[in-house]
C-alpha cells in the first residue's frame, strides 16, 4: 500500500460521510475526520452487508450511503443527544 492508496481510502470516506451526512436534515457540527471516520466505517460495513446479499458496483456504493447515514443518525442521537427531525434537529 503506497500513499496514493491512503488517499483514495481518505477521499472514499470523505465522500461517503458526507453523503451520510447529507442525508440527515438539520446542521451537523461534526469535525471532518469524524465525517472520514463515519464515511469508512459506512462504507467497511456496508460494502460487506451489499456483497453478502450479492450487489455488487454500485449497489455496494449506495449501501454504505445508507450504513454511514445511519452511524449519523445513532451520533446524533447518542452522542449530541439531538433528535432527528422537527425543531431541536436544527439547533
Amino acid at each position: 500500500m503506497d500513499l496514493g492508496d491512503v488517499v483514495y481510502i481518505v477521499l472514499v470516506g470523505l465522500v461517503i460521510g458526507a453523503l451520510g451526512r447529507l442525508a440527515v436534515p438539520g446542521r451537523d457540527p461534526m469535525p471532518i475526520w469524524l465525517t472520514i471516520l463515519v464515511g469508512l466505517i459506512g462504507a467497511f460495513l456496508g460494502g460487506a452487508i451489499a456483497v453478502s446479499l450479492g450487489f455488487g458496483g454500485g449497489g455496494i456504493f449506495v449501501v454504505s450511503v445508507l450504513v454511514a447515514t445511519l452511524i449519523v443518525i445513532a451520533y446524533r442521537k447518542l452522542i449530541q443527544k439531538r433528535p432527528i427531525t422537527g425543531p431541536g434537529s436544527r439547533a
